[in-house]
């Protein structure tokens, strides 16, 4: 169960291994491994803040199960990261990745906005805010602009706003279609 605990029995009752936040994102592991305590208090209490988003979303007996928030900061990184890895050239991955994967990721994106303006300011004049701005260089390295937003049909925000609110990721379209794979 996405979001449940890190560890723990699974629905069969095998113990399961820890969950690897980072996994296929090394460079956003690498950051995390240099954050100030500054900057991870200000990330403990985003993280807190999102905890209570998504356990006020299921039914009173499973709130107390889950013990970190499926879309904890360190997780919206890792899956800008992992998306941008997907899509460069002479990257491959076995995973299957569906296009709703894709239209989740850019609503991650938007919400490292939201997160990004919530720090302190040396996150985003920091290591942190320098992976965000290499990442998002690389996207727009491996995706060119979409006036016709060709993918609306099936790449929508999750929250609607008028289309010259919307992020640039939104106005992009990859150029190796990570879904075709």
């Amino acid at each position: 169960m996405a979001g449940a605990a890190e560890h723990g029995p699974s629905r069969r009752g095998k113990p399961r291994p820890p969950r690897d936040v980072f996994r296929a994102a090394p460079e956003s592991r690498d950051v995390w491994g240099m954050l100030p305590p500054s900057v991870l208090e200000a990330i403990a209490r985003c993280d807190a803040e999102r905890l209570e988003v998504e356990r006020s979303r299921v039914a009173p007996h499973l709130r107390e199960k889950i013990t970190s928030p499926a879309y904890s900061v360190a997780d919206r990184f890792a899956s800008w990261e992992r998306l941008v890895r997907r899509m460069e050239p002479g990257r491959s991955s076995d995973e299957f990745y569906p296009i709703s994967a894709y239209d989740n990721d850019l609503d991650s994106r938007d919400a490292l906005d939201e997160v990004m303006n919530a720090l302190p300011a040396e996150a985003g004049e920091g290591a942190l805010g320098q992976l965000l701005a290499r990442l998002d260089a690389r996207f727009r390295a491996v995706t060119v602009p979409d006036p016709e937003r060709s993918l609306r049909p099936w790449v929508r925000p999750t929250n609607e706003r008028p289309e010259e609110e919307l992020g640039e990721w939104w106005k992009r379209r990859p150029v190796r279609v990570p879904w075709a794979e």
